[in-house]
């Protein structure tokens, strides 16, 4: 029994005091639970800015003359003679004779058309005199009446003068055809072919060269539906003298930057229905000699990248690009509450972003990084100024 003893009361004395323990921890009062209220994120932002902006967009395209014909002859013979300036990559002035063919033939029909033209106007002379003869005669013996026509020599006046008015023309096309064996082009030029040379005969149509006029060239400027918006440029646009929007091409020649000015004259009239693009017509004048402060000439065949500039003032909702979130959404700060906004993005830079709606002149949109962002996240803004004072203060 004292072993039983023994053993069973230090048990019975461990219970117990557990027992009091847990009587004396329910009847303590629980401590009062507190819920910690979530911390705002500091965000850099940037006001919103309401403004009347002229857009441009970027765009590529490859310079063409605007002027760009096959040399060709238009009377047959042998050439006899080829101009220097009659060379690839060389360049010639308007009515310089290029290429030189042999015209001995053509002079001597020049000389034929100027003997039957003598012809004629003898005979005329003698028709006319015979006229008046023959009306002197009506006139002193017949007297009664009205004469014919042909009684008084009239039809072989008329038949008279035909022939001499057929002599000129005769003469006329005979000195054309004697001007034609001096092959020229009423414009200043340069050569981008050639394939005929001296001693080759040549026919009427024949192909001898290829040359392109250097007082204006166009770039063919492909544009989406978008940057026509941006724009502002209808579909068929044609400028007034001198008054398109301004263009800046730009190609990377000679070692360097290169940069000339022109302007956009028409867009098609019509959508590419290969690409489904759009495409203005810059125009340049005196590529060739309007030189860039490089010293480069526009030279055709050069890929160039413009910047075309809008036609009109449009406007925007102005605010950093690094407010852009993907496509169109931007973070606005409200009353230390983060909202997440969609806006019409009208056009974007390197450094802004234009927009059309989606928010307000003078909200405060956030432009530094955020994770995890959603609707009601507790934020607070701040500014420009604020920031460029810490980072005074920081160094």
């Amino acid at each position: 029994m004292r072993k039983i003893l023994k053993v069973v009361a230090p048990v019975l004395v461990l219970a117990a005091g557990v027992g009091s323990v847990m009587v004396l921890a329910a009847a303590k009062e629980a401590p009062e639970k507190k819920e910690e209220a979530a911390r705002p994120i500091s965000l850099y932002v940037d006001e919103v800015r309401s403004e009347s902006v002229v857009l441009s967009v970027q765009t590529q395209g490859e310079v063409r003359p605007k002027t760009e014909i096959d040399l060709v002859p238009q009377v047959a013979g042998r050439i006899i003679s080829i101009s220097d300036s009659f060379a690839e990559g060389a360049g010639f002035e308007p009515g310089e004779v290029l290429i030189q063919i042999e015209d001995a033939d053509y002079q001597l029909a020049v000389t034929s058309a100027e003997a039957r033209l003598a012809e004629a106007k003898v005979k005329l002379e003698q028709e006319m005199a015979d006229a008046r003869i023959k009306r002197k005669q009506w006139q002193d013996w017949v007297k009664d009446g009205e004469p014919t026509p042909l009684a008084l020599n009239q039809p072989q006046v008329a038949e008279a003068q035909a022939k001499l008015r057929a002599a000129e023309a005769d003469l006329d096309n005979a000195k054309l055809n004697l001007s034609r064996t001096r092959i020229k082009v009423p414009f200043k030029g340069r050569v981008l072919e050639r394939t005929a040379g001296v001693g080759q005969y040549v026919t009427v149509g024949a192909k001898l060269g290829r040359v392109f006029a250097t007082d204006k060239v166009e770039v063919r400027l492909p544009l989406t539906d978008r940057q026509l918006t941006e724009l502002n440029l209808p579909i068929g646009y044609v400028a007034s003298a001198g008054k398109g929007p301004k263009v800046s091409l730009r190609a990377n020649l000679g070692g360097g930057d290169n940069v000339w000015e022109g302007r956009i004259v028409r867009t098609h009239a019509s959508v590419d229905q290969q690409t489904r693009l759009m495409y203005a017509v810059a125009e340049v004048e005196d590529p060739y000699g309007q030189l860039n402060e490089r010293g480069m000439p526009l030279a055709v065949g050069l890929f160039v990248t413009a910047s075309i500039e809008g036609v009109t003032p449009q406007n925007a909702l102005v605010m950093p690009r690094d407010a852009l979130r993907s496509e169109d959404k931007v973070f606005v700060i409200k009353d230390e509450k983060l909202e997440i906004r969609t806006v019409d993005v009208l056009s974007t830079s390197t450094e802004q972003v234009f927009v059309t709606a989606g928010v307000e002149p003078g909200e405060k949109v956030v432009t530094s990084p955020v994770r995890g962002a959603h609707d009601g996240m507790a934020a607070v803004p701040i500014t420009r100024s604020a920031k460029n004072d810490i980072d005074s203060a920081s160094r």
